[in-house]
């Protein structure tokens, strides 16, 4: 009879949580595989034996927030309104964020690499962003790059959402912030 399998699914999921929380709450660089490991009840030959690094889980944490927020955003329908749908595809966005606050705390908190310019893929949270926009352009409703016109429209959007998630905006504050700010941005790259 061989040994129980102690590594399964279940440590996985919980150290995928236990990722997750810290990520959450703490600097990237001050999580440790040792931290990891006991947030999840495990030892800290799971982390190795599961994902083969601690980067490996931190690399999961965060292409599972990109999939969730990528599913809220491509649920969006696209309408003969470009611009409606971006104000559309802000509200999934901050709702997600809201929902799902550790997970985008995981995936946006800290210092992230970013290449605007680089290859957007089919499963990209801002394919549908971009998506819109291309749309927006085809039909003159928007003017400029649509590379320029993303990363301007997320500023504003992160921005909201993140002080709203610090609680440094109340819901009522952060809710005409958003009423206002988003159609404002949208508004200044109309045609």
């Amino acid at each position: 009879m061989g040994r129980p399998k102690t590594n399964d699914d279940t440590v996985k999921e919980r150290l995928v949580e236990s990722a997750t929380e810290l990520l959450a709450t703490r600097p990237l660089e001050s999580i440790t595989v040792r931290a990891l490991a006991t947030g999840a009840g495990a030892a800290t030959a799971a982390v190795y034996t599961l994902f083969g690094s601690k980067d490996a889980l931190i690399a999961e944490v965060r292409g599972r927030a990109a999939a969730g927020l990528f599913r809220e955003l491509s649920a969006v329908p696209a309408t003969d309104d470009p611009l409606a749908d971006l104000y559309a595809l802000a509200s999934a966005y901050r709702r997600w964020g809201r929902v799902h606050a550790h997970l985008y705390a995981a995936l946006f908190g800290g210092v992230q690499t970013f290449n605007p310019s680089g290859a957007v893929g089919t499963r990209d949270p801002v394919a549908p962003l971009l998506n819109a926009i291309d749309r927006a352009l085809a039909s003159a409703k928007l003017a400029g790059d649509a590379t320029t016109i993303a990363l301007s429209l997320w500023v504003t959007l992160h921005g909201i959402v993140t002080l709203e998630l610090a609680g440094a905006l109340n819901i009522g504050t952060a809710e005409k912030t958003f009423q206002s700010a988003i159609p404002a941005a949208i508004r200044g790259w109309t045609a």
